[in-house]
């Protein structure tokens, strides 16, 4: 009996077994992951839909150092269900929940429009607090204490290859499970973050607030696309 070819054979099939085990409980470990990171979304998406309405100040940063672009601005929005008020790089945009009124007062002009909401392409501020439910890979990335709030990201990998985005770092806190920041890296190296500097619910809001009136705006020309 050849001993040597025994063990030879018995060494292998271990490395094997080794191998094997080892990519099983990789996979395990990833599929435990993801289970995390969804439950993490899941809450995400829970607190956003059990709030009557949202206030939400903002920064937004865009970067490309091949490029030399570095622009910071700042803006706000107030939400209730799919009606929104937004104001960002002066000019405010209101949706009542049929038409979107978009104000550009340095030009002296309002366009008004209609946005399908069902429509999964339109891109409207509400959807910003939930848009991670479709569309995407997501796996947990790391944890940070950022001035002792303790902040959990999320990676988002876009399914379909035409994005022009190569990932998402959704940055979610811990406590809250309100959005602290999103972070996006495009695949041609621009890197756009929304940092939320104030988060506030369920604010005492005018009947009229999401309502355009255009007697404020007796000289601007209106562009109406429908």
């Amino acid at each position: 009996m050849n001993f040597k070819k025994n063990n030879t054979e018995t060494k292998s099939l271990g490395k094997r077994f080794l191998l094997i085990a080892s990519l099983l409980l990789f996979s395990f470990s990833i599929q435990a992951q993801d289970k995390k990171a969804k439950d993490l979304l899941d809450q995400v998406t829970a607190k956003v839909k059990s709030y009557n309405n949202i206030a939400i100040d903002f920064k937004y940063s865009l970067n490309n150092a091949k490029e030399n672009i570095n622009q910071d601005s700042k803006g706000n929005v107030t939400m209730k269900g799919n009606q929104y008020v937004l104001n960002f790089m002066g000019v405010t945009k209101i949706f009542d929940g049929k038409k979107t009124y978009t104000i550009v007062p340095e030009d002296e002009e309002i366009t008004i429009s209609t946005v399908n909401e069902k429509d999964d392409n339109a891109i409207t501020p509400s959807k910003m607090l939930t848009f991670f439910n479709s569309g995407y890979k997501y796996s947990m990335d790391i944890l940070q204490n950022v001035k002792g709030r303790k902040i959990q990201y999320i990676k988002l990998v876009p399914i379909n290859s035409k994005d022009q985005r190569k990932e998402v770092l959704l940055g979610i806190d811990v406590q809250t499970k309100h959005i602290y920041n999103l972070i996006e890296m495009g695949k041609k190296g621009t890197k756009t973050t929304l940092t939320v500097n104030s988060f506030k619910t369920n604010q005492p809001l005018s009947k009229n607030q999401f309502t355009f009136a255009g007697s404020k705006y007796p000289n601007y020309y209106i562009n109406k696309l429908d």
